[in-house]
């Protein structure tokens, strides 16, 4: 997935100023602790960084942008 589409789907799912809010604050487990924009610095795909988010809120994100 490309990034402007993995920021398309969060800022959809979330809202603009929460997606980079949570992109910023919020550490995924599934990311080994790090949080979005840790994870995109440290090369980690963005299809990865999108099942952590899927996983860690599974009734935020509608089901047709798994």
């Amino acid at each position: 997935m490309r990034l402007t589409e993995f920021w398309r789907r969060l800022e959809q799912a979330f809202g603009a100023g929460y997606a980079r809010s949570i992109a910023a604050d919020q550490a995924f487990s599934d990311l080994g602790g790090r949080t979005i924009d840790e994870a995109i610095a440290q090369g980690i795909g963005t299809a990865t960084i999108w099942r952590a988010v899927v996983a860690a809120y599974p009734d935020r994100v509608p089901s047709q942008l798994h």
